[in-house]
């Protein structure tokens, strides 16, 4: 098992090796002029041009880069271009927001999708499993602005439960922003939903067919033991490796959930970020998003591993 966590490390190292050059590459790409942007239409073009000496926009690429990723790295990720703010702070700030909304949307949609995953699975082609395939489908087809808005209109305007604008304070703890959590996390878990749903249920109902699954209730095992102790075990390999993605998703991805409940998360940081053309917060949030997608994936191999002793010792 040692052996197997050191080889996915060192593939997770290369991975964000060459992540980390294919994001300088491309924010170098991105139209426009930094300097441009930083000083307006009117800057002289002798302003220009020592702007890009003071960012080192001048420098060959080469240089930028290597520079770049050796201070990311030490922890240095240099401040913002467009409010001159320390980037590694407000990133941090942001990400922590985002982990939050991550991890109760987690908490809600895995638990509930994978009992209505198993039900349907158990249930297959009857009443229960066609009502909870019809509804999750019927769900998941709506965009999530669409969603955010319903539940606002629900809860937040006719119900007057929970509040429609998602934005906390700076450094608000968990349980003080979790009201303004629960109407964002609903909506990212009705996104979810129906994927994790029909994954699980494919996955019992395959698992179901195997032979010893015959071979255990024929030897007259209790139909409970071998759900629970057998179909469900390998059933849910698959789900492991989805919920790990979508809590990559889930910190960078609900860039429109931010923006309809104004939530202050890494994804609204983001859009901040190019709307500006920020390069340093543009990359340092980048780099983030993918050390969360590759460490997210990392614990799924492992987990992965441990429920399937198969994987590891191949």
């Amino acid at each position: 098992m040692t052996r197997y966590i050191l080889r996915r490390l060192g593939f997770l190292g290369l991975t964000l090796l060459f992540t980390s050059m294919l994001i300088f590459v491309i924010t170098r790409l991105l139209p426009g002029d930094v300097a441009r942007v930083i000083l307006g239409r009117e800057a002289s073009e002798q302003a220009l041009e020592a702007l890009r000496e003071e960012l080192g926009l001048n420098r060959p690429a080469v240089v930028q880069y290597v520079d770049w990723l050796g201070d990311f790295v030490r922890g240095d990720w240099g401040r913002s271009y467009s409010t001159r703010l320390p980037i590694r702070e407000v990133v941090l700030e942001r990400l922590g927001n985002s982990l939050m909304l991550a991890g109760l949307t987690l908490l809600i949609a895995v638990p509930l999708a994978v009992a209505l995953g198993v039900i349907a699975g158990l249930r297959e082609e009857r009443p229960a499993d066609q009502a909870i395939s019809i509804g999750a489908l019927a769900v998941v087809g709506l965009p999530e602005f669409v969603t955010g808005l319903v539940l606002i209109d629900l809860f937040a305007f006719r119900l007057r439960w929970l509040p429609a604008n998602s934005s906390i304070a700076p450094d608000s703890g968990f349980m003080a922003a979790l009201p303004q959590l629960i109407l964002p996390a609903l909506t990212a878990t009705l996104v979810l939903l129906a994927y994790i749903i029909r994954l699980t249920r494919a996955g019992v109902i395959e698992e179901l067919r195997q032979d010893y699954v015959r071979t255990a209730a024929l030897k007259g095992l209790p139909r409970r033991v071998v759900i629970v102790r057998h179909v469900l075990r390998n059933a849910l390999l698959p789900t492991v490796t989805v919920v790990a993605i979508s809590l990559g998703w889930l910190i960078s991805g609900l860039i429109v959930v931010e923006n309809v409940f104004n939530y202050p998360g890494v994804g609204r940081l983001l859009t901040f970020a190019i709307d500006r053309r920020d390069l340093p917060l543009l990359q340092a949030v980048s780099m983030i998003t993918v050390l969360i997608f590759a460490l997210a994936n990392l614990a799924a191999d492992v987990m992965y591993a441990f429920l399937n002793p198969r994987i590891r010792l191949g």
